[in-house]
């Protein structure tokens, strides 16, 4: 790789035309109802065939309101809201292949598990970590990265 950080401003010195090859193709996905809120994120990014989910809450979609009744109603909604990303761009939960889990309270790591798990035939590679504050005030947050065909 540093090699290639000479030879490339030896080329364009030169004069000569560099093309990187193999980059693949970047899409900026946004959920429809979105657009007003102008929120400075896309909801995925598809790259290839990646797709990259923002953190998600347990929020009712189309509202910045989180589902009442504490960590398992907001891993539901947000679930739920993960899933309608995913579908809305071709994809689907048996597509994601690793998750980043953030918690407001790693003492409901549990709670928030009994609901995270009826969501896959086959879990993701995950991570999970305690976060000192989520948006909203949200219990959880949840990112996604899925193969897409």
């Amino acid at each position: 790789m540093q090699r290639l950080f000479l030879i490339i401003p030896t080329l364009l010195l030169l004069g000569c035309e560099v093309h990187v090859e193999n980059r693949p193709e970047v899409s900026y996905l946004l959920m429809p109802g979105m657009e007003d809120l102008g929120l400075p994120f896309s909801s995925a990014v598809l790259a290839g065939n990646t797709m990259y989910l923002s953190g998600n809450l347990g929020i009712i979609p189309g509202t910045v309101n989180l589902a009442a009744g504490g960590i398992q109603a907001e891993t539901q909604q947000t679930m739920e809201n993960i899933s309608r990303v995913l579908g809305q761009f071709g994809s689907s939960m048996d597509d994601v292949v690793k998750c980043t889990v953030f918690l407001a309270d790693m003492a409901e790591w549990g709670a928030m598990n009994e609901v995270y798990r009826t969501f896959f035939k086959n879990p993701p590679a995950r991570s999970a970590v305690g976060a000192s504050g989520l948006a909203l005030g949200a219990r959880v947050e949840i990112e996604c990265i899925a193969i897409v065909d």
